[in-house]
C-alpha cells in the first residue's frame, strides 16, 4: 500500500467557500515531530491517527489527507482537511467542495490524496459506499488521484474500515495509542471528542452576559474618564501602560485562579475599547503566554454581549490562527463575525483563513502588536520558535 511510506509532515491551511460554508477545516500545525517521521503502515493507524492531526475526533465528515512530494519518502502527508459529509454531498454546495479541494492540491502542489468517510449513520454497506464512490469519481474528474480510500462508521479502536478502492478492510487501532496522539500529548496540546466541544468553547452564557452588562456602562465610564484625565495632564501612554498591565495580570491570574468576576469581565471589555490596548494584546499570539491569553479570550466571549464580544472573540481566533488550529480559528472567527458583522479585524481574519493564507503570513500583526506595546513600556515575554 502506497502509504507504508508516507511521514506525516504538518497541516496547512484551506481553501474559499462563501462564509455560510466553510470550505473545509485543519488541524493543528505540526512544530516539531518526532525523529524519524511519523510513518503510516496501515490504513487503520492512519485512520486512527485523524483524531490528533485535527484536534478532534471527526463525524460524519469527509477527511482528506493531502500528499506532497518527500525527499525521502514516496510522499508525506502536508495537509489533513475535513469537510462535513452532509455539505459536500449536497448537489448546492458539490461544486464549492470541488473547487476548494482543488484549490488545496493545487497550491499544496499535491500528488495525490487518501480519503477516509466517517459516517455513523445506519445504512447499508452498500449505500455507503456508493456514496463514497461518487465522491471519489468527482474528486478523480478534478485530475486528483486517489491513492486510498476507506470507509468507517466512527474513529474507534476496533472499528471496522472498508476500502473504498478495493474489497480489502480491517480494524482500527486505538485512537489514543496512536504515536501521533502521543506526540500531540508531549507537546501539551489536546484532543478533544468532537469538533461540538470546541464549539462549546465560545458559546455565549446568557445569565454571565446579562450580569456583565449591567456591570458594563459603569466600567466603560471609568475607564474612558480615567482616560481623559490622564490626557489632560500628558499621561495617556501612562494610563494605558497600566491597563495593559492589568490585562496581563488577568491572563496569569486566570490560568491558575478562579473565574473572573462579572466585574472584572466588565472592566476587561472595557479595557479593550482602547485600540492602543487592544492591539498591543494580538502580540500575545506569538509568545509563550498565548495558552493562556486563549483561555481569558474565550471565558471573555462567552461572558460578553456583542461588539465585546466579538473583541474576544476576534482575539481568540487570531492566537487559533497563528497555532494553525484550523477548525478552532474558523469557530472563534465565525463568533466574531456573528457578534458584529463589521468588525473589521475578525472580518479580515475570516476572509484569510477562508481564503487559504497560511499562518505565518499573519505573524506581521503580532509582531506589531508587540511593537505596540513595547512603546508603551511593556514587555508582552519571550517568543515561541
Amino acid at each position: 500500500m502506497t502509504s507504508s511510506t508516507d511521514p506525516i509532515r504538518r497541516t496547512t491551511r484551506t481553501g474559499p467557500f462563501p462564509r455560510a460554508l466553510t470550505c473545509a477545516e485543519t488541524g493543528p500545525g505540526y512544530r516539531d515531530l518526532p525523529t524519524p517521521a511519523v510513518r503510516v503502515d496501515e490504513p487503520g493507524d492512519l485512520i486512527a491517527a485523524l483524531p490528533a492531526m485535527l484536534g478532534f475526533v471527526p463525524e460524519r465528515s469527509l477527511v482528506v489527507a493531502v500528499l506532497h512530494p518527500h525527499a525521502t519518502a514516496a510522499a508525506a502527508i502536508d495537509a489533513v482537511v475535513r469537510f462535513d459529509l452532509d455539505t459536500v454531498t449536497d448537489p448546492d454546495h458539490y461544486e464549492h467542495f470541488l473547487d476548494c479541494l482543488g484549490s488545496i492540491c493545487l497550491r499544496e502542489q499535491a500528488t495525490g490524496v487518501f480519503a477516509v468517510l466517517v459516517d455513523d449513520r445506519r445504512r447499508s454497506v452498500s449505500a455507503t459506499a456508493a456514496r463514497g464512490h461518487a465522491l471519489l469519481a468527482a474528486i478523480g474528474a478534478q485530475g486528483i488521484e486517489v491513492r486510498g480510500a476507506w470507509t468507517v462508521r466512527a474513529i474507534a479502536a476496533g472499528a471496522r474500515y472498508r476500502s473504498l478502492l478495493g474489497t480489502g478492510g480491517g480494524l482500527v487501532a486505538d485512537p489514543d495509542s496512536s504515536i501521533v496522539s502521543l506526540s500531540h500529548v508531549l507537546d501539551g496540546r489536546q484532543i478533544r471528542r468532537s469538533r461540538g466541544e470546541l464549539t462549546a468553547l465560545v458559546e455565549p452564557d446568557e445569565q454571565m452576559c446579562a450580569r456583565v452588562r449591567r456591570e458594563l456602562g459603569a466600567a466603560v465610564a471609568r475607564y474612558r474618564g480615567g482616560l481623559a484625565t490622564a490626557g489632560r495632564v500628558g499621561q495617556t501612554a501612562v494610563y494605558q501602560r497600566r491597563a495593559l498591565e492589568w490585562v496581563l495580570w488577568q491572563i496569569a491570574d486566570a490560568a491558575s485562579g478562579p473565574p473572573r468576576a462579572d466585574r472584572e469581565f466588565a472592566r476587561l471589555a472595557a479595557t479593550l475599547r482602547d485600540r492602543a490596548v487592544r492591539d498591543a494584546l494580538y502580540g500575545l499570539a506569538v509568545t509563550d503566554h498565548a495558552e493562556a491569553a486563549e483561555g481569558l479570550w474565550a471565558q471573555l466571549a462567552r461572558a460578553t454581549p456583542a461588539g465585546d464580544r466579538a473583541e474576544a472573540a476576534a482575539l481568540l481566533g487570531f492566537s487559533a490562527y497563528l497555532r494553525g488550529d484550523g477548525p478552532f480559528a474558523g469557530i472563534a472567527l465565525a463568533a466574531a463575525v456573528d457578534a458584529d458583522g463589521d468588525h473589521p479585524m475578525a472580518v479580515l481574519l475570516e476572509t484569510s483563513l477562508q481564503s487559504g493564507l497560511r499562518p505565518e503570513r499573519l505573524r506581521t500583526l503580532a509582531d506589531c502588536g508587540r511593537q505596540i506595546a513595547a512603546d508603551l513600556g511593556v514587555d508582552l515575554g519571550p517568543v515561541r520558535p
